[in-house]
């Protein structure tokens, strides 16, 4: 029987192994190679040794259908893949004009020198393929050893998504696979990872196993994932996504890659409408996440960050008499601070938070993770008190996308309570 074609991955780089730097590159490459069926087969992380990185390499290749070495790109003394490359290949490093093209375009467009410690960056093996970066002066390469197809790749996480399109879609075309797995993904907000299993155990306890269930949690969404290895099984795979559908409802945001900022942004252009923000305790994070789309300027044109009291009445026009007598952290204050963000944006609609971050500031009768919330529009303005006790920087996560699944939910007309407003309202 055919196996799968195995991939290793490489990881180079001290700052990886001294934790000053947190490996996510390696979960951002095992989540794309799955697009197309591949799993990484070994992973290994080593850090800035020549020696070490090149008996490494060649243990790899003497195993792997492909090996993808991440990180050591750079201009400085300490990025060794080029040089690691060419010596387990036997071959000498020689400058590619293809990549100097590359790096002298970078540099006039930014009106810098090509200076020699850039210009390291053209030394490729000889014979390597150029793979092109958009955004970074480091090109990505890759050559053979042997039978086995050794590619290059930025430590940048920003300039590794933008080259791993290209890189993931030629091994899909070139690697031979006995099955390709077919996977959608579902992405969901409000919804942890046990409540879900539970709710499918008890709604659909004949699961069919031939659709691979799976869950993947992180802060503020959960993904739903469904698989299959035989598109004859696609039909099934849409009869689980239906059941699925109609099981969580409006807790499904959308497939693939889908965010509740972006979907926001699409229902209000759809709409012709505009959003502001009015933030205290998430300190812009809201308007963060929105302005981190690209276009998102047609949709959302202003956000307030009024973190003092003293501000959010001289920002927004909060009442200095209702911050005395209901505090910040209150339904009227929230009121009046979308009531003022939407006048002085003149957007149609407005989402405001005020809460207790924490770790100090809390009472019994406001414990730490108490945050008020308002959204909608002036005619039709909603609130809710949530309680979301946890770390500060979660804290903010979450209230964050709460914010922004309620102007969704807003802005769909759903009418129904989520269950997570349900278990963490407090008044």
């Amino acid at each position: 029987m055919q196996s799968d074609p195995q991939v290793q991955l490489l990881l180079t780089g001290n700052e990886i192994m001294s934790g000053d730097t947190v490996d996510s590159n390696s979960a951002m490459i095992a989540l794309r190679l799955a697009e197309i069926g591949l799993g990484v087969y070994r992973k290994v992380t080593v850090g800035d040794n020549s020696e070490l990185l090149r008996t490494e390499l060649l243990a790899m290749a003497g195993q792997a259908d492909t090996v993808i070495i991440n990180g050591g790109l750079g201009p400085t003394v300490d990025d060794l893949t080029a040089e690691i490359l060419a010596a387990a290949a036997g071959v000498e490093l020689t400058e590619h004009p293809e990549a100097l093209a590359h790096l002298q375009d970078w540099c006039a467009r930014r009106n810098l020198p090509l200076n020699a410690a850039n210009r390291k960056q053209a030394l490729l093996p000889a014979g390597a393929r150029v793979i092109p970066n958009p955004i970074g002066s480091a090109v990505g390469f890759e050559l053979n050893l042997g039978r086995c197809r050794v590619i290059c790749t930025p430590g940048v996480p920003g300039e590794l998504r933008r080259m791993l399109d290209g890189i993931i879609d030629d091994l899909g075309r070139s690697l031979a696979r006995p099955t390709q797995r077919h996977i959608l993904r579902l992405q969901t907000f409000g919804l942890g990872e046990s409540t879900a299993q539970q709710m499918i155990s008890d709604a659909l306890p004949n699961w069919p196993p031939a659709v691979e269930l799976g869950f993947r949690a992180g802060a503020p969404q959960m993904e739903i994932k469904l698989a299959v290895t035989d598109a004859a099984d696609l039909p099934l795979r849409t009869q689980c996504e239906q059941q699925l559908r109609e099981l969580f409802g409006d807790h499904i945001i959308g497939e693939g890659d889908s965010q509740l900022a972006g979907r926001v942004l699409e229902l209000l252009q759809a709409q012709g409408r505009t959003l502001t923000t009015a933030e205290s305790c998430t300190g812009g994070l809201i308007a963060s996440m929105l302005t981190r789309i690209p276009g998102s300027s047609a949709a959302f044109h202003a956000g307030f960050v009024t973190y003092a009291d003293d501000i959010k009445t001289a920002v927004l026009g909060v009442r200095a008499e209702t911050l005395a007598a209901q505090g910040a952290v209150s339904e009227e204050v929230v009121r009046e601070m979308a009531l003022g963000a939407l006048q002085r944006s003149r957007a149609d609609y407005a989402i405001a938070v005020s809460g207790i971050a924490g770790p100090d500031g809390g009472s019994a009768d406001k414990p730490v993770g108490t945050v008020w919330l308002a959204w909608g529009s002036a005619d039709r303005l909603q609130t809710a008190c949530l309680l979301w006790p946890v770390e500060r920087g979660l804290f903010q996560t979450m209230v964050a996308a709460t914010g922004l699944d309620l102007i969704r939910r807003h802005l769909l007309g759903i009418a129904s309570e989520p269950r997570y407003v349900s278990q963490r309202r407090t008044r």
